[in-house]
């Protein structure tokens, strides 16, 4: 509990402080985080402050099994639909084709170039290369919005950055997740082999169909 409430009172001190010193709230919530987390090692006897994984054998952390894993994802998810409440249809009716194109062809060269870059230039496998490709297509409203609320913009510029900012997180999140699954049903590698090939569609039909019926019977 104790820990709990840390991290509480190290969040309101963090927004307490972008505010005074008039800088985006996530630059001291990450220097926050950094400092109670891997930094913490150097000064306190090899051991993080914080911990957020549970270990049954010490009795430490914070979070028992994947109770950490759900956390992290109903928090994604309540930060996604505040941001998407925030879009007004009336912002892109100039500034449409834009976003649109960020969030496609930005988001395909991105990954391509990315994948390829990590492969040749880090030296890393072509699986690992490309599923760190699609995870960074991801920019994210937790740091775009913060900057468009510090730094003054032109309006055409500030929506499209929002719109993208918000709209490019499930696309990313699906990307790796497809790319992961694709990983997977190769057996771990990037072989294009009928197994795979046919894994790989029926978890995108399967998931398209479901997506789609939710979205339908949501409308309704």
């Amino acid at each position: 509990m104790a820990q709990i409430a840390s991290i509480i009172i190290l969040g309101i001190l963090a927004q307490y402080t972008a505010w005074k010193v008039k800088v985006p709230a996530i630059l001291p919530l990450i220097l926050i985080g950094l400092f109670v987390g891997p930094l913490s090692v150097y000064w306190n006897e090899g051991e993080v402050w914080m911990k957020p994984i549970f270990d049954a054998a010490s009795n430490e952390g914070l979070f028992p099994g994947q109770s950490l894993f759900y956390f992290v994802s109903l928090s994604i998810g309540i930060i996604l639909f505040e941001g998407g409440l925030t879009l007004k249809r009336s912002e892109i009716r100039e500034v449409g084709p834009s976003i649109v194109k960020l969030i496609s062809l930005g988001s395909i060269v991105t990954f391509v170039l990315a994948g390829v870059a990590a492969h040749y230039i880090m030296g890393l496998p072509l699986s690992i290369s490309f599923l760190f490709s699609a995870l960074i297509i991801v920019t994210g409203p937790t740091v775009i919005a913060p900057i468009l609320q510090n730094v003054p913009l032109n309006k055409s510029v500030s929506t499209v950055l929002k719109w993208e900012g918000i709209l490019i997180d499930p696309i990313g999140a699906t990307a790796a997740v497809l790319m992961y699954e694709f990983i997977q049903s190769s057996g771990g590698s990037m072989e294009f082999t009928s197994h795979a090939f046919k894994e790989f569609l029926s978890i995108i039909l399967v998931g398209s169909a479901l997506g789609t019926f939710s979205a339908l019977f949501l409308r309704y």
